[in-house]
């Protein structure tokens, strides 16, 4: 089972993409892990990766392409994989389908976890960080027993600038802009199957589990 996840950010595609994974005993992928790894690992491409993030550019779409492709061709993903932010962009998409048809694989199935802006806007503000410890609250689902105080080691809770209302606003606007036309590029390949993220976790998660077969 081969899957992508889309979504706005915010929408719940990485909570989902995990519980996708734990389900069907395969790796959850994210563009930032393996970047993470190859640095750490002093990979050839994570040397190259490294040299453009430190110059504060971004990496360009055939690197990481090229990161990707020698992720998923690693043995724990021989029954499958979940990527999860990547592809972002339409060129990356199609270097990805470009790359699997070399190996005589596709996609299965990219998943598109559909919330409105304002809910996202709502979920993202609404979220507060302990710089404490750590732990994370939301205002109205997992609020605090005192209002802005940890409950773990009572520091004073935090929002932090992703979740700014301005910032989240940007971040869909650039969304919109760059990641949603994937949804048109994997439903023109009828690969592309639309969850209702508003709902509760489970359900969304069994909607998942349902439009993909179960």
């Amino acid at each position: 089972m081969k899957i992508i996840m889309l979504g706005a950010p915010g929408a719940g595609k990485g909570t989902q993409a995990a519980k996708i994974a734990a389900h069907y005993d395969i790796p959850h992928i994210s563009t930032g892990d393996i970047f993470r790894a190859n640095i750490k690992q002093g990979t050839e491409l994570g040397k190259k990766a490294k040299a453009y993030m430190d110059a504060g550019a971004l990496v360009p779409d055939e690197l990481v392409v090229d990161l990707v492709v020698d992720r998923i061709g690693q043995d724990d993903c021989a029954k499958g994989y979940i990527l999860d932010g990547f592809p972002r962009t339409i060129p990356q998409a199609e270097s990805l389908t470009e790359a699997l048809m070399a190996k005589n694989e596709a996609i299965d199935c990219a998943i598109d976890v559909e919330v409105p802006d304002e809910n996202i806007i709502n979920r993202m503000s609404g979220r507060r960080y302990c710089p404490g410890c750590g732990a994370t609250y939301h205002i109205v689902s997992i609020p605090p027993k005192k209002e802005g105080i940890c409950d773990n080691c009572g520091a004073e809770l935090i929002l932090r600038d992703d979740d700014k209302a301005e910032t989240v606003k940007k971040r869909l606007e650039v969304y919109h802009d760059q990641t949603q036309p994937l949804i048109e590029y994997y439903q023109g390949q009828g690969k592309l199957r639309a969850v209702d993220g508003t709902k509760p976790m489970e359900e969304v998660f069994e909607a998942i589990l349902h439009a993909l077969g179960e």
